[in-house]
């Protein structure tokens, strides 16, 4: 899969770093040490942080910089990685769902990036590219039905959007069947050295939850 970034992504933030992490799984309902991973990382959240301070998390204040720039209200439109954490702080569960949905989430309130988690069969063509939502575009929300992307970041493959920081698409989503899975974080904050981390983050819990060898990774601007 080729990954583009485009000249509208490029002009709000220059220093974007994105990392495209693929690999073979084996997804599966429930995994109990996965969860206790989980809920650990809530555990030291609520002892560190507030709903006011995890906004100061460089890569979630870098997305809700790079919204507002293209024109959305990140308090309305919360990217995913603030949203879990913020639901962690606010003493609610995480939505348990199934094994790669579940470590995607873990992935996203470890570093603060929000991140795309896609059954990669489910694509239109070899190449996605990142580009910001217009204006009565459709856009079909997991869980959300249609929802309003204008002023988004949003990936887009041949057949139109798949992912935003918000929410990614019903199309493309991960199953119980997925078997072919592509991760995309968004490192909004230009740190490539932790965009990294994250995604070898990533390769070790697909190595230790989901039966894969962790696959690979690349970098892309």
């Amino acid at each position: 899969m080729k990954v583009i970034v485009s000249q509208e992504i490029e002009q709000v933030c220059p220093d974007f770093v994105g990392a495209c992490v693929e690999a073979e799984v084996v997804n599966t309902p429930y995994c109990e040490p996965l969860w206790q991973e989980i809920n650990a990382m809530g555990a030291h959240f609520r002892e560190t942080l507030t709903t006011e301070s995890l906004k100061q998390i460089p890569s979630i204040e870098a997305t809700r910089k790079v919204y507002r720039a293209c024109g959305k209200d990140p308090s309305r439109y919360r990217p995913a990685s603030e949203a879990l954490i913020r639901r962690m702080l606010q003493g609610k569960e995480l939505y348990q769902r199934d094994t790669l949905v579940d470590l995607i989430n873990l992935a996203s309130i470890a570093y603060g990036y929000s991140i795309g988690g896609f059954d990669a069969d489910k694509f239109v063509g070899d190449t996605l590219t990142l580009g910001v939502g217009r204006h009565d575009e459709p856009y079909e929300g997991i869980g959300r039905g249609m929802i309003n992307i204008e002023g988004l970041p949003v990936y887009r493959d041949a057949a139109g959007g798949v992912g935003t920081p918000t929410s990614d698409h019903e199309r493309t989503k991960m199953q119980l069947s997925t078997t072919h899975l592509l991760v995309l974080i968004n490192g909004y904050d230009g740190c490539e050295e932790r965009v990294s981390a994250n995604a070898e983050f990533i390769q070790g819990l697909l190595r230790r939850y989901a039966e894969s060898d962790g696959g690979s990774y690349f970098l892309y601007r």
